[in-house]
């Protein structure tokens, strides 16, 4: 907005402009002429308007350190001293609120999810890390290791490495990816479980291709178009469930799941072996829908189930007859099942998935597009001054990249 100019301040900038171009040379004098002439109108101004801050509420964070030297404070030394001084100031009551309270204002985060799977021991970190720098103690002083690691000929034992992390922090491990993924939170609600029991699932694909499944990885619906070998350790005389469900995939119901291999009374580790109570489906992502997760949940029987009521008919291709939902299958044999095992990946849409509806569904593919509002152009200038080079690229008939967004 235009606002009258002060004399005093005009005078100033006259004398001040004069001053400044008396110094420039030849262009000046055109200048100071016009600098010469009285002032007319308004001049274009600009205004800022100062406000008043208020003092915040409590101690700023990081507040303790302003005005001391980084390098005279005291070093952590370690993760470990890190991770408990973080630990015990995110105990402190604050008086501000962080991102992650806004977002959950609305939701119950006093409520405990109930454990439903098997006790398990979480070994202390103290023990484990004492453990730890002992062996790195031994490695440094074994001058094989050394000269293997200088030479570049140190080969790491994975199998061992898998089998030590299984044993340790693994199952812990399992349950967190389990909930970032919202597997819990989609098959059980308020419920959680940490697996017990180390699930192997690999589909097989030719002689010597394995397409293994493990918390989240991604397998195309090509590859797991046919039932996979699942193999977990079990007792004698045990009997197990194994259900493979997708959460994500349903057409018409948003909480209802697809269930695409149901298998009860499995003798020990024999899936083969055990009652097949809905066969294997191949997953059948829609198009446009983005990637699906698939889980495989292993229940352990605490005696032999009859499953009339979720028995289907083999062949099961009806879409309707294997609508599921995992809460009300465990609700109804919760006295008899418990969660022990749970591997999952991700799938999405591809050519394969044409042929499960064309031929196993018998109807027509879904697709789910979503309807792009065409590029605005302003109206071609016909001397483009100071434009880019491909200026003329966004104005063309045909349908050909233009290598560059305008």
């Amino acid at each position: 907005m235009d606002t009258p100019c002060d004399p005093s301040l005009a005078s100033v900038c006259v004398s001040y402009l004069l001053r400044h171009l008396l110094v420039t040379g030849k262009m000046a004098a055109p200048l100071a002429r016009a600098a010469r002439r009285p002032a007319i109108g308004r001049f274009l101004s600009t205004t800022a308007a100062l406000c008043k801050r208020v003092p915040p509420l409590g101690p700023m964070p990081n507040e303790q350190f302003e005005g001391q030297d980084v390098q005279s404070l005291e070093k952590y030394r370690s993760f470990a001293r890190y991770y408990q001084a973080t630990e015990q100031e995110q105990k402190r009551s604050q008086w501000w609120r962080t991102y992650r309270q806004y977002q959950q204002e609305g939701e119950d985060t006093t409520r405990e999810k109930a454990d439903i799977g098997f006790p398990h021991f979480t070994p202390r970190n103290a023990k484990t890390t004492q453990a730890r720098k002992q062996i790195l103690r031994e490695n440094h002083r074994n001058p094989e290791l050394e000269r293997a690691a200088r030479l570049r000929t140190l080969r790491i034992p994975l199998d061992e490495v898998q089998a030590e992390w299984e044993r340790t922090t693994g199952r812990s491990h399992v349950q967190r990816v389990a909930e970032h993924y919202g597997v819990f939170k989609d098959l059980f609600g308020d419920a959680t479980f940490v697996p017990s029991v180390t699930l192997r699932v690999q589909y097989n694909k030719g002689d010597e291709f394995l397409m293994p499944v493990y918390h989240g990885n991604l397998v195309t619906p090509a590859e797991a178009s046919g039932p996979p070998e699942v193999t977990f350790e079990a007792e004698e005389g045990s009997l197990w469930t194994l259900l493979l469900t997708n959460p994500d995939g349903h057409l018409k119901e948003t909480d209802s799941e697809y269930v695409l291999w149901l298998v009860g009374n499995i003798p020990g580790n024999q899936v083969h072996s055990g009652e097949q109570i809905c066969h294997y489906f191949p997953p059948f992502p829609a198009k446009g829908t983005g990637y699906h997760r698939h889980i495989f949940l292993l229940f352990k029987q605490d005696r032999r189930i009859e499953f009339k009521d979720e028995l289907r008919p083999n062949p099961c291709h009806s879409l309707k007859l294997r609508t599921f939902k995992t809460l009300d299958f465990y609700r109804k044999y919760e006295e008899s099942l418990t969660p022990a095992g749970l591997a999952f990946f991700q799938c999405a849409w591809d050519d394969s998935v044409t042929q499960v509806y064309h031929q196993l569904l018998n109807m027509r593919e879904p697709v789910f597009e979503y309807e792009r509002s065409p590029k605005y152009h302003p109206k071609q200038v016909k001397y483009p001054h100071g434009k880019p080079l491909r200026y003329l690229d966004r104005y063309r008939d045909s349908e050909e990249p233009t290598y560059g967004i305008y």
